[in-house]
């Protein structure tokens, strides 16, 4: 059966990297890192390492081999959490040398975009009540981290 794994190319660090997101996610696991025993254009065999992992159950792929392309938002790892406190645990974990940015984004110490969000907010911004979706969606706007109960409050207000 085919099978699907995103891949991220990290400059550097990515065993601490992965290391620390799957500490950090529930339902995570490192899988095993290697080198890529030949020569490649970014080093000789052994300098570049690649590894599997899962976060949140979802099957990633990496490779350290060097700067290439930077992260960017056009690829971004989205947190769906249940509760404020789960949010503020993973947003505060990830921000921790990294840049805070609007409606539940930031960019992590190793340049990877995240959002973090409350489980709902799929669920609230295609309410078939476009007002409802509206205030959520307006709401939501006005935030860097996530709030659910502002969001449960926007949700409510009509």
């Amino acid at each position: 059966m085919t099978q699907v794994a995103q891949h991220l190319w990290f400059a550097r660090d990515m065993e601490a990297a992965l290391r620390f997101y799957t500490a950090l996610i529930p339902g995570s696991a490192l899988e095993w890192i290697a080198p890529l025993p030949a020569d490649t254009p970014s080093g000789p065999a052994g300098s570049v390492r690649i590894a599997a992992f899962t976060l949140g159950g979802q099957r990633y792929r990496a490779v350290e081999a060097g700067p290439l392309d930077p992260f960017n938002h056009s690829f971004s790892v989205m947190v769906e959490c249940e509760s404020q406190a789960e949010i503020d645990r993973i947003w505060d974990a990830l921000l921790e040398g990294g840049t805070a940015e609007q409606c539940g984004w930031l960019r992590d110490r190793w340049g990877l975009h995240w959002q973090v969000t409350p489980r709902r907010l799929g669920e609230w911004l295609r309410d078939p009540d476009t007002a409802k979706a509206r205030r959520v969606a307006e709401a939501m706007l006005g935030m860097v981290k996530l709030d659910i109960t502002a969001l449960e409050r926007a949700a409510r207000v009509g």
